[in-house]
């Protein structure tokens, strides 16, 4: 930790010393005030709209920077005083707010030596490669985008340096990866934005200076809300994910069950319900462990999931049973899946770790069909009930088989079937 904090004070002396060595500023007091104080402020309402991101101990913001064109227009003793104004402003909000990092102070004095290094670097390079660039087509614009390639390069640097010192980045293919994680979009984006501010200031057009901070304000703001807003969809999906999502088998669960079937209990389709569990599980846990069930009883919910489609529907309903239903199928379609189903697991053996070796296990299952027209008076819930009541028939007559009801046949009376 010393050597990055000595490291920090390292660039905030040396951009010290250039801002000094310096002696003066490049433009007039009174225009400088003007451009410091709207420069500070759009600085500090567009860092509300930052990026954060957390990087081993450190946390780093991304966000579009102003620095290029005012030190550009000021100089390095000018940008200093703008960078320790703007950072300090920033620290100060922050610890108001109660956000600020436990080392938020020592950090300012990084951020102000970094950015105005890499900024003061961007001076001299401008005042010495502009004669040149602007005898070239587009070639002002050219040169803003080379300066916003090497100050970000320069910056990366800074903050690859402090990394290595904490333990974040070990090698070189971490900090090829930071250094990748610059976009040429968001170079472009702040190249455009401080040429058109670096015009603009120099032809004192405080007018549509302010309309250009404004307006990328206003933009960066709809697409900050946008984000945002996907952000937090994302984040609901997923919780809402994880809410109907069984732990052991990654499978819908009960809850999502009852969701579902209170949303198909309003139509009037055509449905098979099935009930099925694995025989004689409590034997599988008793002879080996819990563990060795879990495993169980994930295979079996892969081996079913393995012969449905996408408009059916598979979920954990208990312990070792689970639900399905059936859709787009008639009844001796049902019928036919479900035997597949049966004979696959009977034929089936899954590999379970147990103590130190690799023990191969074979189980069966038995199942509950019921296929019926869903309506008001036999909602899908009443649906579920008789294909349980069919699973309880089959275990009775001997598991390993199917017992399965045709409650809509021609002839208006149940069908039963049992395999």
């Amino acid at each position: 930790m010393w050597r990055a904090r000595l490291f920090d004070f390292l660039l905030f002396f040396s951009a010290l010393a250039i801002a000094v060595h310096t002696r003066s500023l490049d433009v007039e007091v009174n225009l400088y005030i003007k451009a410091l104080f709207l420069f500070w402020a759009f600085s500090t309402l567009y860092h509300r709209l930052r990026v954060v991101k957390k990087t081993g101990n450190t946390t780093v913001d991304y966000g579009i920077s102003y620095s290029l064109s005012f030190g550009i227009f000021a100089g390095p003793l000018g940008l200093l005083i703008f960078e320790t104004i703007y950072r300090f402003t920033v620290y100060i909000n922050r610890k108001r707010t109660k956000t600020a990092d436990p080392e938020e102070f020592w950090d300012t004095f990084y951020n102000i030596g970094s950015f105005s290094l890499a900024y003061s670097a961007a001076y001299y390079l401008y005042n010495l490669l502009i004669p040149f660039f602007e005898t070239l087509p587009f070639g002002f614009w050219i040169l803003l985008f080379l300066l916003v390639f090497v100050t970000s390069f320069l910056i990366d640097t800074f903050l690859i340096t402090v990394f290595y010192m904490l333990g974040d980045v070990k090698t070189f293919g971490d900090a090829y990866d930071f250094y990748k994680s610059r976009s040429l979009t968001d170079m472009g984006k702040t190249a455009l934005t401080n040429g058109l501010l670096l015009l603009f200031i120099h032809q004192a057009e405080w007018g549509t200076l302010f309309a250009l901070f404004l307006l990328n304000y206003l933009v960066s703001l709809s697409f900050y809300s946008k984000s945002q807003s996907i952000q937090d969809k994302y984040e609901r999906d997923k919780f809402e994910q994880m809410a109907y999502t069984d732990y052991l088998t990654g499978i819908n669960n009960r809850a999502f069950m009852d969701k579902k079937m209170t949303e198909l209990s309003q139509t009037e389709e055509y449905i098979g319900v099935v009930v099925a569990d694995i025989d004689k599980f409590k034997s599988i846990n008793d002879n080996y462990n819990h563990s060795v069930g879990d495993q169980v009883i994930r295979h079996f919910a892969n081996q079913l999931k393995s012969y449905l489609n996408v408009n059916d529907n598979l979920f954990r309903s208990g312990g070792e049973e689970f639900t399905l239903f059936l859709r787009n199928r008639n009844y001796v379609q049902c019928v036919d899946l479900v035997e597949r189903i049966l004979r696959g697991v009977e034929n089936s053996t899954v590999e379970v770790e147990f103590g130190s070796e690799t023990v191969p296990i074979s189980y069966t299952s038995s199942f509950g069909l019921y296929f019926y027209k869903i309506s008001e008076q036999v909602p899908l819930e009443k649906g579920y009930i008789v294909a349980d009541q069919l699973l309880l028939e089959s275990k009775q007559d001997g598991r390993n088989r199917l017992t399965a009801v045709n409650g809509c046949n021609n002839a208006g009376k149940p069908v039963l079937v049992k395999n």
